[in-house]
C-alpha cells in the first residue's frame, strides 16, 4: 500500500511539474523566436503522441500520419476563412477542435481499409495513402490552394474575453492549454481497457482473438483517435503560423515523425515529447549551423538503433528503476548494499567515460564530413573553411590522415569503454538480483519464526 501511495503521489509531482512548464515557459524565454519555438514544441508533442498510439502502443508504422496532422490544418484554415467571410461566429480558440474532428472523419475512412491488415501491408497502405493525398494537395487547388497552400488570418472576428491572439504570447498560451489537455487525455487513453487490449493486439494477436476480440476493429479504433489528435495539432500549426501549404501532408513530415518519435523512446510514454523538442530543436537551430544536418540526422538514427533501441527515454527509465533499486539495498547498510552501491558509482565512471570519448570521435567524423561538403558544394575560389574556429584547408591530405586517424582511434576507445561499461552493468544487475533474492528469503524466514 505504501509502494502504490509512494507511485501515484509521484505521478501527481510529474504532472504538477509539467503544468509548471507549461506555465512558466514565457517566463524564460520572452524573444518572439523562442516564443515560436517552444509553441512549435508544444504542437509536435500532440503529433508525435497521436503517432505513438499507433506505433508504441499497437505496434501499428504508419509511413502516413502527417495526412492526418496536415489535413486538420486545412479544416481549420478554411473554417478560419470561411469565418471571415460569413457572419457566422466561430471562436478561434474552437479551430482546433474543428481540424480534429476533421481529421478524426478521414481517419474513420481510411482506416477502415488501413486496419484490417497489419505489419508489413498496413505501413504500405499507410505509405500509399500518404503519396495519394500528397499528389492530390497538387492537383485540386480549390481546396488545397495548390503549392502557395492556404493562408488566413488569425485575429479575424470578434475577440473572446478580450483574446485576439495578435500577439504569439497568446497563441503559446492557447497551444499550451490544449497540449495539457491531449497529453492527459492520450495517457489515459492508454490505460483504458482498450488501451490494455490495443498492447495485447500488439504483442499477441492470434491470443486476442482467440479471446473473442476483434483485433482489426480496435486497431480501427486507435487510428481514428490518433486521426484526431493529429487534427487538432494540424489546427493548432495553422493558427499558428497562419499558413498551410502542400508539404504539411508530404512523407517527409511522416519521416520525420516515424525517426524524432523512435529517438525518444516507443516504449515510454513520454518518449514522444522529447522527441518533439529535438524535432523543433533540429528544424529551426541545427539546421541553420551546417548544411550537412540530414547528414548528421542519418547517422544519429543509424546509432540509436544499433546502441539505443529504447531511446532516450528508455536510457532514462532504465537508469530510475536501477537507481531505485540500489537506494533500497544500500538502505540495508550491510557489506553487499555497500558493494552495489560502489559498483553503482563505477557505472556511472563508466557512462562519463563514454561520454567524454564521444567528444573526439563526434568532432574527427563531424571534420570529414563538413570537409566533404566544402569540397562539393563551395562556390568560392578558395576552399578554405572554419571548424570548431580553426582555419582548414579541405584540399590538404594531412588533415585528412589526422581526421581518419582521430577517428579510428576514438572510436576504438569508445568500444572499449563501452564493453566495459556493459560487463559492468551485467554485474551489477547479477548483484542486485541476489541481494533482492536474499532480502526477501530473510523476510520470508522472519514471519515464519513470528508464525511458529
Amino acid at each position: 500500500m505504501t509502494q502504490i501511495r509512494h507511485i501515484n503521489l509521484e505521478g501527481k509531482l510529474i504532472w504538477l511539474l509539467f503544468v509548471a512548464v507549461l506555465l512558466l515557459a514565457p517566463q524564460f524565454f520572452t524573444s518572439n523566436f523562442s516564443l515560436a519555438i517552444i509553441s512549435q514544441i508544444g504542437i509536435v508533442i500532440i503529433s508525435c503522441l497521436s503517432f505513438n498510439l499507433l506505433l508504441g502502443e499497437g505496434g501499428m508504422l504508419s509511413f502516413g500520419h502527417a495526412v492526418y496532422t496536415g489535413m486538420g490544418g486545412y479544416f481549420a484554415m478554411h473554417a478560419l476563412n470561411a469565418w471571415g467571410r460569413t457572419e457566422y461566429f466561430v471562436p478561434v480558440t474552437l479551430l482546433p477542435l474543428l481540424g480534429g474532428i476533421g481529421s478524426l472523419a478521414l481517419a474513420y475512412l481510411l482506416g477502415f481499409v488501413s486496419t484490417r491488415k497489419s505489419g508489413t501491408t498496413f505501413a504500405m497502405i499507410t505509405l500509399g495513402t500518404s503519396e495519394l493525398i500528397a499528389s492530390m494537395a497538387l492537383m485540386f487547388s480549390d481546396f488545397f490552394g495548390g503549392e502557395a497552400g492556404l493562408s488566413g488570418n488569425r485575429v479575424t472576428g470578434h475577440s473572446v474575453f478580450g483574446v485576439t491572439y495578435g500577439s504569439q504570447l497568446q497563441v503559446y498560451y492557447l497551444i499550451a492549454t490544449y497540449c495539457f489537455a491531449c497529453v492527459a487525455l492520450i495517457y489515459f487513453f492508454t490505460k483504458t481497457p482498450l488501451g490494455k487490449l490495443l498492447n495485447a493486439v500488439r504483442d499477441n494477436p492470434v491470443r486476442v482473438e482467440f479471446l473473442g476480440y476483434n483485433t482489426a476493429h480496435i486497431r480501427w479504433i486507435t487510428f481514428t483517435v490518433s486521426g484526431f489528435f493529429a487534427g487538432v495539432a494540424g489546427g493548432l500549426s495553422a493558427i499558428n503560423f497562419e499558413l498551410v501549404n502542400s508539404e504539411v501532408v508530404g512523407p517527409v513530415r511522416s519521416g520525420a515523425y516515424i525517426l524524432f518519435t523512435y529517438l525518444g523512446g516507443i516504449n515510454v510514454f513520454f518518449g514522444p515529447i522529447i522527441g518533439a523538442a529535438l524535432l523543433v530543436l533540429t528544424y529551426n537551430l541545427f539546421s541553420k549551423l551546417t548544411k550537412a544536418w540530414l547528414l548528421y540526422l542519418g547517422l544519429i538514427f543509424f546509432m540509436s538503433v544499433l546502441y539505443l533501441p529504447g531511446g532516450i527515454a528508455g536510457v532514462i527509465v532504465n537508469n530510475t528503476n536501477l537507481l531505485r533499486k540500489v537506494v533500497q539495498l544500500s538502505r540495508l547498510g550491510s557489506l553487499e548494499g555497500r558493494l552495489v552501491l560502489r559498483r553503482f558509482y563505477a557505472l556511472w565512471a563508466h557512462y562519463l567515460l563514454l561520454l567524454l570519448s564521444l567528444i573526439p570521435l563526434v568532432m574527427s567524423v563531424s571534420l570529414i564530413i563538413e570537409m566533404l561538403y566544402q569540397l562539393q558544394l563551395t562556390d568560392d575560389i578558395s576552399f578554405d573553411m572554419v571548424f570548431a574556429g580553426l582555419q582548414i584547408n579541405p584540399t590538404d591530405p594531412f588533415v585528412w590522415l589526422m581526421g581518419a586517424a582521430g577517428g579510428l582511434i576514438s572510436y576504438t576507445v569508445f568500444h572499449l569503454i563501452k564493453r566495459s561499461a556493459l560487463t559492468c552493468s551485467l554485474e551489477l544487475s547479477e548483484l542486485i538480483k541476489d541481494n533482492l533474492l536474499q532480502a526477501e528469503s530473510s523476510k520470508e524466514h522472519a514471519k515464519l519464526g513470528v508464525n511458529l
